[in-house]
């Protein structure tokens, strides 16, 4: 996948050729410093067919392997829809066979994201409904811009279930305020799609070096997610295993000097 780093178009990391595809680019996927944006990029609704998650999934594997990238920020294009969740045209025309794969797929790729050892931040921009919230709810913070739309699993509308984790990460359909209220988002940001664009930027950056140490938020992250699966003597030996790594590092280290010292620590992410 190629990338825009900072205006400048760059090879796709570490040399990787773009993989071919059919049709149109519909992930956006650029670095603004240690942050990696990945953009739904089909109007005018932004939903998912099975190649917009392929891309999806190359482009959560590239932020993975960047070094370089300590936050990931997911959002969709435009002002109205961050995701309407499955193209329903698409599931309209293809087997059962197909949509059981296409499920399937979707699933190991919400996963691939929640378990990826970095920052997520879905960056609610407009309406995130069915499979949008689907894919929202596997991010670790959710954003919303204030009266930008509706958040629910409609689903049941359609003779169907929510069908890539919603069961099983939220099975509610609220607004943004009552999200708020309930601690499904983390907050709503007030401003035009313009401003809600700097706005997550901003408090994405704060995420990064030199400011917080991505490595321990990374391992945190893997602390929490591994651990829920795991009983409760493994996840305590998991947790040891992270934290004993993390003393090692050089973050560590200074993170402990500068409280020793009164001073604001400087990560660099090593």
């Amino acid at each position: 996948m190629s990338t825009t780093v900072n205006g400048a178009a760059q090879q796709t990391p570490f040399g990787r050729e773009a993989r071919s595809f059919d049709g149109k680019r519909v992930i956006n996927y650029w670095k603004d410093g240690h942050v990696a944006f990945v953009e739904m990029d089909d109007p005018p609704a932004n939903t998912y067919t099975h190649e917009m998650m392929r891309q999806l999934d190359e482009a959560i594997l590239d932020a993975r392997f960047d070094h370089d990238v300590e936050v990931i920020v997911l959002t969709g294009k435009g002002e109205k829809f961050f995701s309407a969740g499955a193209n329903i045209g698409m599931l309209n025309q293809v087997t059962p066979e197909f949509k059981y794969m296409f499920c399937l797929h979707a699933n190991e790729t919400l996963s691939r994201l929640e378990q990826t050892p970095k920052l997520v931040i879905a960056a609610l921009n407009g309406h995130c409904v069915g499979g949008g919230l689907e894919i929202a709810m596997a991010a670790d913070l959710r954003i919303a811009r204030k009266d930008a739309g509706k958040i629910g699993l409609p689903e049941v509308a359609l003779g169907v279930l929510p069908g890539t984790g919603g069961t099983q990460r939220l099975a509610k359909t609220v607004s943004y305020e009552q999200a708020l209220e309930w601690g499904m988002i983390t907050d709503l940001f007030e401003g035009s799609a313009q401003e809600f664009r700097e706005q997550i930027a901003d408090y994405a950056k704060q995420f990064c070096s030199p400011n917080k140490a991505p490595m321990a938020v990374g391992h945190i992250k893997r602390s929490v997610q591994t651990g829920a699966e795991l009983p409760l003597q493994d996840a305590l030996a998991l947790e040891r295993e992270l934290q004993s790594l993390l003393f090692k590092s050089e973050d560590a280290k200074e993170g402990l000097a500068a409280y020793n010292e009164k001073r604001v620590a400087r990560f660099k992410n090593k």
